[in-house]
């Protein structure tokens, strides 16, 4: 980290053993990201609860180049929080998350779904048992009646959306398993 670690007690006093554990989960973050500027922890105890004792509170900022992560854990919420090293590790698992998944999208590792090819019916020629279709970028694809899955190639109409699975055909782009797209629009 470029700035040294911040740690503040409130409502508490502070505690070398539990100082010791919050700095041993700030450095295994260094892990996951090496270019961590700051990072601030707040460990607060809250009012006590009705049937319980003192619940806890853990708040860490932590700034990266350009992002701030934030966790703030309410402890209202979750009664194993009345032990403050089970409140620390979960305030440090959210922002480790949060910090993985900041480090995946800026290293541009995140995981696509492609668009299946997909088109408009374009023709149909229900005696010679083919038709085209029409896809965005305006090339047409070639399929034949037994293409044509779930559905009935008789029952298809010009400007029907459907999803296929494109080949190499003898005489350029077939398609293959041809679907009609129904209620669910391909984005």
């Amino acid at each position: 980290m470029k700035l040294p670690l911040q740690i503040t007690f409130q409502n508490m006093a502070s505690s070398d053993a539990l100082e010791a554990d919050i700095r041993e989960h700030a450095e295994k973050l260094e892990i996951f990201y090496e270019k961590i500027m700051s990072c601030r922890i707040v460990v607060e105890e809250t009012k006590k609860h009705k049937h319980q004792g003192h619940l806890f509170q853990v708040r860490i900022d932590l700034k990266v180049p350009g992002h701030e992560l934030v966790s703030s854990r309410s402890s209202d919420l979750h009664h194993a929080h009345e032990d403050v090293y089970v409140a620390v590790r979960d305030a440090f698992d959210e922002i480790r998350r949060q910090l993985e998944d900041f480090v995946r999208i800026s290293r541009g590792r995140v995981k696509t779904h492609e668009t299946p090819p997909h088109g408009k019916i374009l023709k149909l020629e229900p005696l010679l048992d083919y038709g085209l279709i029409e896809t965005p970028d305006q090339r047409d694809i070639y399929f034949h009646r037994n293409s044509v899955i779930d559905s009935d190639y008789d029952a298809l109409e010009i400007g029907s959306e459907v999803r296929f699975t494109e080949e190499a055909g003898d005489l350029g782009p077939q398609a293959s398993s041809v679907h009609v797209v129904g209620k669910h629009h391909i984005a």
